[in-house]
């Protein structure tokens, strides 16, 4: 530990994972990691966070005092089950219990499945937090080393994540983050919304239904309008009528590529929220509009170029005319393979 704060395991560290362990480390928290057998990027990250990396999951399991889970919707469960095992392997037993929270973009019913991984491990090894991520990652407003240092308010109660943009990550169920720390709750911008388990997973899907619902609709009209050759007269009537649109379609069209094929599987868990809260009323059948976005993450993640694009490292689609044109070139060479 640091500074008498908790550590804090962060499993993986993606663009979101590695923005928290640098709010975190900023302010003087400890945070580890296992990234054994990642990516040259995964460690990469990792290094520029300031996180501790640790050489196996029994080793993260016995030294944190909460584990946030920041995977992609179709990893959460496999992680549980990871930190479940690494748990039932500890050769001494924990005397304080292990925070962990799933942070994932996952439905109400697969936090629940999720949840269950730990039902034989009891509360005093194990408490499970329900929460979710909206919004970017966390950005620095101002300088490193002014954001590097906590500022007291007047009360003396250290104010320095303040100097930084964070998302809103609500959490639910028996336990909250304010569990582990008070400190640590406001540092990372949470807020418990409920006791039941569910209900931060379901907001997550309902507020990501709006943007990367959007998202989808976005690069469906972009690339028809390539296709039609219309997609200069598009953005001079947005520009006009709607310029705010114009400005979100651009943003949403060119950001969607490096995170494609995560986006699928969480459109399918929006489906899947959906659907269950129809309660058999078929009228609505908002899951097949959320089938269809997650099939079209689904064409730029496996048939196109932009499937191989990193945050940060862009090569194709940094426009959105470019995205529609490796969407187009992406259906053609699927359709070739057809015939």
């Amino acid at each position: 530990m640091s500074s008498g704060k908790p550590t804090v395991a962060i499993i993986s560290l993606g663009d979101m994972g590695s923005g928290l362990a640098c709010l975190l480390t900023a302010h003087n928290y400890t945070v580890t990691t296992n990234v054994t057998g990642r990516s040259p990027d995964t460690h990469a990250r990792a290094i520029s966070s300031g996180a501790t990396l640790l050489p196996d999951d029994i080793s993260l399991v016995s030294s944190a005092s909460i584990i946030l889970s920041v995977v992609p919707p179709r990893d959460a469960l496999a992680t549980a089950q990871r930190i479940h095992s690494a748990l039932t392997s500890l050769p001494e037993p924990r005397t304080t219990p292990l925070y962990f929270a799933d942070m994932n973009a996952v439905s109400p019913s697969t936090i629940k499945k999720i949840a269950a991984v730990f039902d034989t491990i009891p509360d005093d090894t194990l408490r499970f937090i329900d929460g979710s991520i909206l919004g970017g990652p966390p950005t620095p407003l101002s300088s490193p080393e002014a954001s590097s240092l906590d500022s007291p308010s007047s009360n003396g109660e250290d104010k320095g994540y303040e100097t930084w943009t964070r998302p809103l990550l609500p959490t639910s169920g028996p336990h909250s983050i304010a569990s582990v720390s008070p400190h640590l709750a406001a540092v990372l911008n949470t807020k418990h919304i409920s006791a039941d388990l569910g209900a931060s997973s379901g907001l997550k899907m309902c507020f990501a239904s709006l943007g990367k619902g959007f998202a989808a609709i976005a690069v469906q009209a972009v690339t028809t309008a390539k296709r039609l050759g219309v997609l200069e007269d598009l953005r001079s009537a947005l520009a006009e009528k709607s310029p705010w649109g114009l400005e979100r379609i651009e943003k949403s069209v060119v950001g969607m590529a490096p995170k494609a094929y995560r986006w699928v599987r969480e459109m399918e868990e929006i489906s899947a929220t959906h659907a269950a809260v129809e309660e058999g009323d078929d009228m609505f059948a908002p899951e097949y509009i959320f089938k269809g976005a997650a099939e079209v993450f689904r064409l730029v993640a496996e048939d196109t170029v932009l499937g191989k694009e990193k945050v940060g490292k862009r090569e194709r689609g940094t426009n959105a005319d470019d995205v529609a044109e490796a969407i187009i070139e992406g259906l053609r060479a699927k359709r070739k393979k057809r015939e």
